[in-house]
Parts: structure tokens; sequence; C-alpha cells
């Protein structure tokens, strides 16, 4: 898909539209190639909302069977519990910076220190340190399946009236109509069914109440789209669209984060490279009827086959987090203004 950022925000909804004029921002095409005012977006009114769109055709979903090397949420529990000893220190400064999530947190319109709020594979707290900023800290719940990560997350002080439960992303823990706001980043690449994931945050949602999910898009470059597509899910920003639909949201819009220095390149993908935005417009269940989960933790693991899909998983994550080192050595070396 051909997809764009001006240094990490750009709003859109998925309809039909017609060309605006003089968008004026970098993006990367299919191949990787840049483009200045491409009219790669179009736009329209519908409802005196303002809409944007991909000009180009929608991409085919990917089918929710397709294999992961760090798919299943036993190989997430044991590849995090390594991962958060450094996870704050490695991965958050290439992937997740507190100037991203403040601008992705935007569009959840935290705008109440009374808010009930959940943070849905809350992590160790990252996300959450953006959310108590604007919403006291007694009316946050953050949620994770690793206890590993949550001890990191218990041990800020900021979070300290927070409620730190263990709990899965597909079957929440809590009541229906229950929160004003729904929090994910970082999460649904480890979902097995993203679909499920989101039928379940628009259910715990009180009428107008507003899901925000932050997760990676898909690359475009063949060796990042390979390790992308053994290691986890990485939605195309058309599947967001679609999931968020599906379940019953309304006004569903997404933008566009990145760190500055990508200059708006996303061929490689983007671990947080999008946040998606939907209003829930009644009260009660989701319309979208699902059938059993695709994956029961129950069941026993191939203690050989989870050795091999995590050691081949994390030499995919280990791809990941050389590219932004990659790309912030090119923002170094190439002169101000023109592609990388």
């Amino acid at each position: 898909m051909a997809s764009s950022m001006l240094y990490g925000a750009e709003n859109l909804t998925l309809t039909r539209g017609v060309t605006p004029k003089r968008l004026g921002f970098l993006g990367s095409g299919v191949h990787g190639k840049q483009f200045a005012n491409s009219g790669l977006i179009s736009c329209s009114r519908m409802s005196k909302v303002r809409t944007l769109s991909p000009k180009c055709s929608l991409s085919s979903s990917r089918p929710a069977s397709q294999p992961r090397f760090i798919q299943h949420k036993k190989e997430a529990f044991w590849f995090y519990r390594f991962l958060s000893i450094v996870y704050d220190h490695v991965i958050n400064p290439g992937h997740w910076t507190e100037d991203m999530r403040d601008e992705a947190l935007e569009p959840a319109d935290l705008s109440n220190r009374n808010m009930l709020v959940v943070d849905v594979g809350g992590g160790t707290g990252f996300t959450t340190l953006g959310i108590v900023k604007h919403v006291d800290a007694k009316n946050v719940t953050i949620l994770d399946q690793s206890p590993h990560q949550l001890a990191k997350a218990k041990q800020k002080e900021p979070l300290k009236d927070c409620k730190i439960i263990e709990g899965d992303a597909e079957d929440l823990p809590f009541k229906t109509d229950y929160a004003d706001r729904y929090i994910s980043a970082g999460s649904i690449e480890y979902w097995p069914e993203p679909q499920r994931g989101i039928r379940e945050a628009y259910r715990v949602l009180k009428l107008g109440g507003k899901a925000c999910i932050i997760g990676p898009v898909y690359p475009t470059f063949w060796l990042s789209r390979f390790f992308a597509d053994v290691w986890m899910l990485f939605p195309k920003e058309e599947e967001y669209i679609e999931w968020f639909q599906k379940a019953g949201f309304k006004d569903v819009q997404l933008k566009r984060i990145g760190p500055k220095w990508y200059r708006g390149v996303r061929r490689h993908g983007l671990i947080m490279g999008c946040s998606v935005t939907g209003v829930k417009p009644a009260s009660g269940d989701s319309p979208l009827q699902l059938g059993p989960k695709a994956e029961d933790v129950s069941e026993p693991v191939n203690p050989f086959v989870f050795l091999y899909r995590f050691i081949l998983g994390a030499m995919a994550g280990a791809y990941f987090v050389l590219v932004p080192i990659y790309m912030w050595i090119k923002d170094q070396i190439v002169p101000k203004g023109q592609p990388i």
C-alpha cells in the first residue's frame, strides 16, 4: 500500500473521495520510492466530517491463520519474560518515543481527569505514563498477560494508584459499558485474532466512548516484509479500519505516527506506525458475532516447535531493533531535505 507521513502525523478515514490539492507531505510508495505532493491521499466530506483515504485500491486482508513465529500467547509470554528486562531502554528509544506517544494519544481525547480508562496490553506502563498526564491514575487500569512487564509498571511512581491486572486482550475481565476510553499500544501485533480484540474494545466501552489502538504498519521493502511476516502481525492501514468498522465503531480515523528521523519513510514498516480511533455509537455488545477463539492457551505445546519458532521470531525481532538505528544513521548522513 502506498502510505505517507508528515514527520509523525497525518489523519485519515477510509472512504470514497476526490483528490485534494497540495497536501504537501513526504511518503513512501509500494516500492519504497519517495513522493512529494503526490496526490496519494484523497478526501471528501460526509456528514460534515473531513475524511482522507489512500487513492490506491485496498489491499486484500491476510488470513487470521497466517503463521508468525511469535504469535501464540504462550510464546509472547516467554518472549517478554526476557525482553521486559531491557524493554524501556532498548525498544522504546527506537520505536516508541515520548513525543510519538503524546501524538498517538491525542485522538483519544483524554479530556477529563475523571474518565475511566483501560490500557490493554499496557506492558511496562510507558503508554500509561502518557495517559495519567490527562486522567487521574486511580481511574486507570493497566492490563497485560505478562506479569514481568507489569512488574516494571508497578515500579513507576506516577502509576502507583493505577489498578494493575493480568488478563487477555481477547477476553477482557470488564463488564459491558464499563469504560470511557479504551487504549491499547503495541499489543495488537500479538493478538491471534485482532478482530476479536477490537470487538472486546467495543463491548467494554460506554455509549459514546472511544477506542484508540496504536500499532505497527505493514512494510513494503521486501526484506522488512519478510521479517514482519515471520515475526508478528503488521496490519495494513485498511485492515485497521475494516476491523473497527466491522466491530461497530463509527467515526473511525487513522493518524500516522513515526520517529522524526525516518523523515516520513514507511517502507520498512513501523512497530508503532499509526493510531486508530473509533466511537461506540450504541450501548451493549458489539453487533459482530464471532465463533470460538482461534487459539486455546490450555492446549499443550510441542517444546521443540516452540523453541524453533521462538528462536526464529527472536531473530526477526532483532532485525527490527536494528532498523531504527539504520534510519537514524541515514538521517545523520543524508543532507536535510533529501529523501532517505
